[in-house]
Order: structure tokens, then C-alpha cells, then sequence
């Protein structure tokens, strides 16, 4: 049985829980098994969020929140020195970060140097949900990105999910933010790969 476990980090506000939703939904557009969470501590906005989801060939019966997570994101790169995000995050893991400076910037390249290149990437998702969107709020733009990134999901599912959750502008703002995000992904990965093979 193969089954993907999903950590989301981020503040009240920044759409976490949603991220987790919308993922479940296009994992489920697929004809996999999903599961959505959250874990709350104080649900003011800023405050620290976490979201789960799961991701399987199978029936899920386990309930319990993720501790040793495949795909790791990060919504709010200001969680990274304050939260201990990388709690339970293995060298196979893929890890996405908002933020549009790399991991030497952020404080995280001696972390990095044990885990695969081409699985941790930073996307500018913020940046991206302003430009499209219209407010910074980039859940939906991480989800193009982890699409790119992990492959575990299609793109079409993505956009599948985002289109039956939001309505009026923001169906097309955070459609738009999405696939630039999963381009910006898919290129970044591709660069990476060529590095390699150098």
C-alpha cells in the first residue's frame, strides 16, 4: 500500500487548513483515498497552524497527526527558525517553502546538505498570489508546486479542486497563481536536474 503523508505549516490566515482540503479533493478527483486535518494551538491570525493530509492507493484508518511526513510545506518561512518544522522530515522527503530567497538566505543550507537537491525547492508563492490574486495568500500557489515538485498529484486535479472550492475572482486568481507556480516548480526542477548531470 502506498500512502503520502503531507505536513503544512503556517500562520492563522494563510489558508493552511485549506491547502490541506483542496489537496485531499484533487488527490480524491484522482480516484485515491484522502484524509484532511488540522491541528490548531491558539486560532487567532499569525498564530502557528499546522495541516495534515494523507494520500493513498488504500482505505486510510489511521487518524493520528503526521509525524514523519513525505512532503513538507511551508507557507510561512518566518515558522522556520521559530517552530521546529522539520520535525520527523527524512532525507527522502520533498520539501517546498514560500519565500522568494533560497535555502543559503533562509539560514538552511547546512540543514539541506543531507537530503536530495532536486526535492527542496522555494517558490515565491506569496509574490504569485499578490500578482494574481490580489492578496497574499498562497495556499493555492504552493499547490501548483507541489504538483510539479512530488508529482503526486496532477496539475488538472489541482485546478479541479481550487475551481469547485472558490468562486468570483478568486477562482481565476488563484487558478492563475497555481500554474505559474507549477511552472516556476517545473522549471527550478528541470535547471536542478541538468546541474546534476553536469
Amino acid at each position: 500500500m502506498s500512502t503520502t503523508e503531507v505536513r503544512i505549516h503556517g500562520r492563522g490566515g494563510q489558508g493552511v487548513v485549506t491547502a490541506a482540503e483542496l489537496l485531499s479533493v484533487a488527490a480524491f478527483t484522482e480516484g485515491r483515498h484522502a484524509q484532511a486535518f488540522p491541528s490548531f494551538g491558539s486560532e487567532r491570525t499569525g498564530a502557528p497552524v499546522v495541516s495534515f493530509c494523507r494520500i493513498s492507493d488504500a482505505v486510510i484508518r489511521t487518524r493520528e497527526p503526521i509525524v514523519a511526513p513525505d512532503v513538507l510545506i511551508v507557507q510561512d518561512a518566518t515558522l522556520l527558525h521559530q517552530v521546529n518544522v522539520f520535525e520527523g522530515f527524512g532525507p527522502d522527503g520533498y520539501l517546498l517553502i514560500n519565500s522568494a530567497r533560497g535555502f543559503a538566505e533562509l539560514g538552511l543550507a547546512e540543514f539541506t546538505e543531507g537530503f536530495r537537491p532536486e526535492r527542496l525547492l522555494v517558490v515565491p508563492a506569496t509574490e504569485l498570489a499578490r500578482e494574481h490574486l490580489g492578496r497574499p495568500v498562497p495556499n493555492a500557489a504552493l499547490l501548483g508546486g507541489f504538483a510539479a515538485l512530488t508529482g503526486i498529484v496532477g496539475l488538472k486535479s489541482v485546478l479541479s479542486a481550487i475551481s469547485g472550492r472558490f468562486h468570483g475572482p478568486a477562482v481565476e486568481g488563484n487558478l492563475a497563481a497555481a500554474t505559474v507556480a507549477y511552472e516556476f516548480v517545473r522549471a527550478e526542477r528541470e535547471e536542478l536536474a541538468g546541474a546534476q548531470a553536469d
